[in-house]
């Protein structure tokens, strides 16, 4: 996947614009949907949909309409998703406002240490067993 600029980048740029249509027409912006998205990451990982099922906790039948589009995951399967396919920080925070969500905000106590465990490289489990530990709910919980 080629590199995209930060949120920050393009709001300066646009807001440096001397009219719209100029930033539109320079920025080539990505209108992918969701699922389109998730195909990105899914092949870039060379990764199959059973696969991501299983190391995303979640029903095979919810990932394959997830897919397809048929339906759109909540906050917290989408979490999920994105700790299955081993995102970074980046990619799941865009990957949460694809889905409709909000992002992880840092301020959050069970957000914070979220964004630790993905910054860290934690599988689904060892996630779900350092916000319990840290008295937070986990998020096989909320399946």
């Amino acid at each position: 996947m080629t590199q995209e600029h930060l949120t920050e980048e393009l709001l300066h740029r646009l807001l440096s614009s001397s009219n719209v249509k100029t930033y539109l027409d320079a920025e080539h912006l990505d209108g992918r949907s969701f699922s389109e998205y998730l195909w990105v990451l899914l092949n870039e990982r060379r990764m199959k949909r059973s696969t991501l099922a299983r190391e995303s906790g979640l029903n095979p039948t919810v990932v394959y309409d997830i897919f397809s589009g048929k339906s759109r995951p909540g906050r917290d399967h989408a979490i999920m998703l994105s700790i299955g396919l081993n995102c970074d920080l980046r990619e799941t925070q865009r990957l949460l406002r694809l889905a409709g969500v909000s992002e992880l905000w840092c301020k959050q106590p069970r957000d914070a240490i979220i964004i630790w465990c993905i910054e860290h490289g934690f599988d689904l489990a060892a996630t779900d067993d350092e916000l319990q530990r840290l008295g937070e709910r986990p998020l096989l919980q909320s399946k």
